[in-house]
């Protein structure tokens, strides 16, 4: 079921997700209608924040971005990030490299605005599948950019926090109307 995807201006967006002690029927459906609504939406990458809910579970598939490279390495061993796709994580913990690059993002919280943003060119991430099984993902790529973005969001954090400050100077207005717009209440 496609889920209403959450703009910038809700204060969930800026709500840190609990811990997933247990993988229950809820959490299992969550899941599913997240995967559907991030390819409904076009998206790469879904933080349970962005459909109303803050729990520590984020989905991420970027097989259709064929003009963008990624590699992943699970467990140690290294496999095609396509047959992975879509990533399901529950409770992610980042360990970013320390040489960093800057590219465009976009957000499906912020419909319509990119920015260059400095993240790390590779990742190690450590979670739980929807099994429960322990997993860890060494990540480069696209795919390294969309845990950063998505780990991110399940921590409170936006895109427009790494943004520079002439980007969020020029984008200033439009940021403050799609608050004021998408405020509660």
């Amino acid at each position: 079921m496609k889920l209403p995807i959450v703009r910038y201006g809700d204060p969930i967006l800026r709500a840190k997700g609990k811990r997933i002690a247990a993988v229950d029927a809820h959490v299992r459906e969550l899941a599913a209608n997240m995967i559907e609504t991030m390819h409904l939406a076009n998206g790469i990458g879904l933080a349970a924040q962005q459909v109303g809910e803050a729990l520590q579970l984020t989905v991420i598939d970027v097989s259709g971005a064929e003009d963008q490279e990624s590699t992943l390495k699970l467990n140690g061993t290294e496999v095609d990030s396509n047959s992975l796709m879509p990533l399901l994580l529950i409770n992610p913990e980042l360990t970013l490299n320390k040489e960093t690059t800057l590219a465009i993002e976009g957000c499906l919280s912020f419909p319509e605005i990119t920015a260059d943003i400095r993240r790390a060119i590779s990742v190690v991430v450590r979670a739980q599948t929807l099994e429960g099984t322990p997993v860890e993902i060494e990540a480069s790529g696209l795919l390294a950019r969309a845990l950063q973005h998505e780990v991110d969001h399940l921590n409170g954090i936006l895109f427009i926090d790494r943004m520079s400050a002439a980007t969020k100077v020029a984008l200033r207005s439009r940021l403050k109307r799609m608050q004021r717009e998408n405020a509660p209440g």
